[in-house]
């Protein structure tokens, strides 16, 4: 079984969907989380009090850190993969192949845009409030109390940089998810000719509203903190 998942290539893409599975499965919890900011920040706060550097948070944190190490290795593997069963084929085409979205075709791009944009957001939010708080910090670098989430997100949102730097990285992660989730079912073939455009339907609807969650989230952090509504 696990030289299936190392030297298969259907191994390999089952565990980048597995991981990619778990990753979505991430992105609804944390947005959860975070649309609680927008009618109430005293219920923010409690959240983020609520997690802080508690074991099961620490574990949670590893699991996935994890889950995004096997799922960038596997990118990796399956990239490097695609280029050599391709050869100098790949510097011939020319011609738009149909029914090919340009997502689907620079998935691995789209992923160092990714992770570049969550080593910003770790940087800011896990390095400056659960990492102090398991050093046993009572200040940030920003000088804020590490549990006091929303005092973060209106430091960090009160730039329009940070909030352009941030929609930059969900549209990253809109058009990866628009791909990568129906092809998620593809590789463990559920995806025939029935449920092909119902799954890519669904996966778009399901991207969008990840995706629109968070934008909002960032834009209504970015109007507060700059006094221009929104309470």
């Amino acid at each position: 079984m696990g030289n299936f998942l190392t030297s298969s290539s259907i191994g390999r893409k089952l565990v980048m969907s597995i991981s990619g599975a778990f990753l979505v499965l991430f992105l609804i919890f944390h947005l959860a989380m975070n649309l609680t900011l927008l009618f109430s920040e005293e219920s923010y706060n409690l959240v983020t009090n609520f997690l802080g550097a508690n074991w099961y948070a620490l574990v949670g944190t590893l699991v996935l850190a994890l889950g995004v190490v096997v799922h960038v290795f596997y990118a990796l593997i399956l990239t490097l993969q695609n280029r050599r069963a391709r050869g100098k084929q790949r510097y011939a085409v020319t011609v738009k192949e149909e029914g090919v979205s340009w997502s689907s075709k620079n998935m691995f791009v789209l992923g160092l845009v990714i992770c570049l944009g969550l080593l910003v957001h770790l940087y800011n939010f896990w390095w400056n409030m659960q990492f102090v708080e398991i050093i046993g910090g009572h200040e940030n670098a920003f000088n804020y109390h590490p549990a006091d989430g929303v005092a973060m997100v209106r430091h960090i949102f009160s730039s329009w940089v940070y909030l352009v730097i941030y929609l930059v990285w969900f549209g990253a992660i809109w058009l990866h998810l628009t791909h990568g989730i129906w092809s998620m079912f593809q590789s463990i073939g559920w995806a025939n000719k029935t449920w092909y455009p119902r799954l890519k339907i669904g996966a778009n609807a399901l991207s969008t509203l990840i995706v629109l969650g968070f934008a909002a989230v960032a834009v209504v952090s970015f109007l507060r903190a700059n006094g221009i509504c929104c309470g």
